[in-house]
């Protein structure tokens, strides 16, 4: 069973305009990607990759090569979510022969890292930005940092909160990621999320 750990980051107003940039190139990397899944109904993780990654990293580098990762992993999720959720009403079986709509990520379309653009010890966590690794104190309890090493690591995710700062929500344990064409289940109904636009094709 997945177990969500959320921490809200203590940043200071420089902190959060340089967590606001990284969010902003972000959602421009994955607009670079959702082309490509319209005009070659192609969202798997994998295939994507190949299709999209070596000119985006010649595109955005200063994404570097994990965020581009990060930004089609995004994007292979949220194909997975529009078009293959059965409560979407872009599910594939509605869709038919119709060409597949354009999907537009808005600025505040929430961020995904790994391992290797964020990582926790000692209390401290160290993550990826557009000028350079940011550094927050973390108050973790100890069986939270104990859980964040030892059990398997779904998705970080760096989201905006109503007030204006960020928080992280760290998706721990649980099975296969959904990567063999399987739909993902973790937003219920199939609900569009708030920071995606489906452009349909007259």
């Amino acid at each position: 069973m997945n177990s969500l750990l959320r921490i809200p980051l203590n940043a200071t107003p420089e902190q959060v305009e340089r967590l606001r940039a990284l969010q902003v190139g972000f959602a421009k990397v994955c607009n670079a990607i959702a082309p490509v899944v319209q005009q070659t109904r192609t969202w798997n993780r994998v295939a994507l990759h190949h299709l999209t990654y070596r000119p985006l990293r010649e595109q955005f580098p200063e994404m570097g090569s994990q965020m581009v990762c990060n930004a089609i992993y995004s994007v292979s999720r949220t194909g997975r979510l529009i078009f293959q959720h059965p409560g979407s009403p872009f599910h594939l079986s509605r869709l038919g022969d119709k060409p597949l709509p354009l999907l537009q990520f808005a600025d505040s379309c929430p961020v995904y890292f790994d391992r290797h653009t964020l990582s926790v010890k000692g209390g401290q966590l160290s993550m990826f930005t557009l000028d350079g690794r940011m550094r927050f104190e973390l108050a973790l309890r100890p069986e939270d940092e104990a859980s964040f090493h030892e059990k398997k690591l779904r998705e970080i995710v760096l989201s905006r909160q109503p007030g204006g700062g960020y928080a992280l929500s760290f998706l721990l344990d649980g099975g296969p990621e959904g990567e063999k064409g399987q739909p993902d289940m973790s937003l219920p109904n199939g609900e569009i999320p708030e920071y995606i636009m489906v452009h349909e094709t007259v």
